[in-house]
């Protein structure tokens, strides 16, 4: 069996053939779970990896090592570490982030563009040790902070400094509650991870302020966007690696002018659009805890 090639279905499509070191590879990143369809000459027909005797099991137990620039390492626990990924369909993307904006600014349908477009996402992104990433929250969760979310995006409207200041701050803790409600709806193999986000909301709104200000510096907001990336991961509970974000000041700047470049083209958008968004995603990884402290 070693030496067949193997194909798997993604999105309704057949994808391959690959040596069976590479989907074993792929088994590892989370990319093909055990629900996945994959199929090998010799087969009647497609069936789930996880019913292929051999396949998934000796792939999920522990690994012995890696080199350098290969494969995630398992754990003697079944996770591995790496970098997270994500291979979002171009038009996939660009739909369902329209909608997301224009449910925004009609407010009522905010609260339904919202859920679905993290119903959506999630799934596509790829978690090492974390197959068949999920998203199980619901429309009614917090359907109000989607409204008021929508609301505050007028408020640029507003005449008055202070209350621009207020919005602002309001805007803030309502995107606080967003990410722990994400973080806390998140499921693997249909199974509920134990992960929460216990980052305060006072130091979340005031990383917020500090983002708006350092756009007064023209190139500033892309460090201050870094170093609190880091500061979100590290705020991420109930995990046994720890979620770092890689990217730098300037990697963050450059590939967001040509991005706004690209929006300015406005032909150019969805493939601008997932281009920035396959390297954000890219730019999270995990690794051991402690392995930071101990570099």
């Amino acid at each position: 069996m070693a030496d067949r090639s193997w194909f798997y279905a993604s999105e309704g499509q057949q994808k391959g053939p690959f040596p069976e070191s590479l989907l074993r590879d792929l088994i590892v990143r989370g990319i093909v779970g055990p629900d996945t369809l994959v199929w090998t000459e010799g087969m009647s027909g497609w069936q789930k990896a996880g019913e292929i005797p051999g396949l998934i099991s000796d792939v999920s137990g522990p690994a012995m090592s890696s080199q350098a620039g290969g494969p995630p390492i398992l754990t003697a626990a079944g996770y591995a570490g790496g970098a997270v990924s994500a291979d979002l369909p171009i038009w996939g993307l660009f739909g369902r982030s329209l909608w997301f904006a224009i449910g925004q600014l009609l407010v009522i349908p905010a609260p339904w563009a919202a859920t679905g477009f993290y119903r959506w996402i999630i799934p596509h992104i790829n978690v090492p040790g974390r197959p068949n990433l999920g998203f199980t929250g619901q429309v009614g969760d917090i359907w109000y902070v989607f409204v008021a979310i929508g609301l505050l995006s007028y408020s640029g409207w507003l005449e008055s400094t202070t209350l621009e200041l207020l919005a602002s701050v309001l805007q803030a803790s309502l995107g606080w509650v967003v990410i722990r409600w994400v973080a806390s709806n998140l499921s693997s193999n249909g199974q509920q991870l134990p992960i929460a986000f216990s980052g305060s909301v006072i130091a979340y709104t005031g990383w917020y302020l500090l983002l708006a200000i350092s756009f007064i510096s023209i190139i500033g907001w892309a460090w201050v966007t870094t170093a609190w990336m880091r500061w979100l991961c590290r705020n991420i509970e109930g995990t046994r690696r720890e979620i770092i974000f890689k990217a730098s000041g300037l990697d963050m700047l450059w590939r967001t002018v040509l991005l706004t470049i690209g929006c300015i083209l406005l032909i150019p958008i969805p493939w601008a659009l997932r281009w920035y968004a396959n390297w954000y995603m890219s730019q999270f990884a995990l690794v051991e805890r402690g392995t930071l402290a101990n570099a």
